[in-house]
């Protein structure tokens, strides 16, 4: 289950359509998850929530991966990110101050298919994440 961009903002919906219980834990997690506008680690999505542990916090992320309804990104920073899994889109990181950008433009599918047609263990690919990493205007000029 993939939320759209402009899906309704209803975690209980969110919930009953990926077949998970409608806690106050979860439902907590993704009103903070719908107000971030870029990944998050689970430290800063742990200071924004109230009586909420974090065992609970990473128990409850691992079942929303597995449920679709977040991802992992890869930063290459010191920690996982977390995002809601929106419209398919990629990021661009500035190596120098960390600023994200997403990203929408992505036309993969003659690129997999080659990858594809050249991999003797693949037959296929499901998904896949791209991440790109440069300086920003503002870091580039300084």
């Amino acid at each position: 289950m993939k939320p759209k961009e402009k899906s309704e903002k209803d975690p209980r919906k969110l919930l009953n359509t990926a077949g998970l219980k409608n806690t106050a834990p979860r439902i907590a997690i993704l009103e903070v998850l719908f107000k971030t506008k870029q990944p998050e680690t689970v430290q800063d999505i742990y200071k924004k929530l109230k009586n909420i542990d974090l065992v609970t916090l990473y128990r409850t992320l691992d079942s929303f991966e597995k449920s679709q309804l977040v991802r992992q990104i890869d930063l290459h920073k010191d920690a996982v990110y977390y995002e809601l899994n929106r419209e398919h889109h990629h990021h661009i990181v500035c190596t120098r101050c960390g600023t994200v950008e997403d990203f929408r433009l992505c036309n993969m599918n003659l690129f997999i298919k080659k990858i594809v047609e050249k991999s003797s263990n693949f037959k296929m690919v499901n998904e896949h994440s791209l991440e790109l990493f440069g300086m920003c205007k503002a870091c580039a000029t300084s």
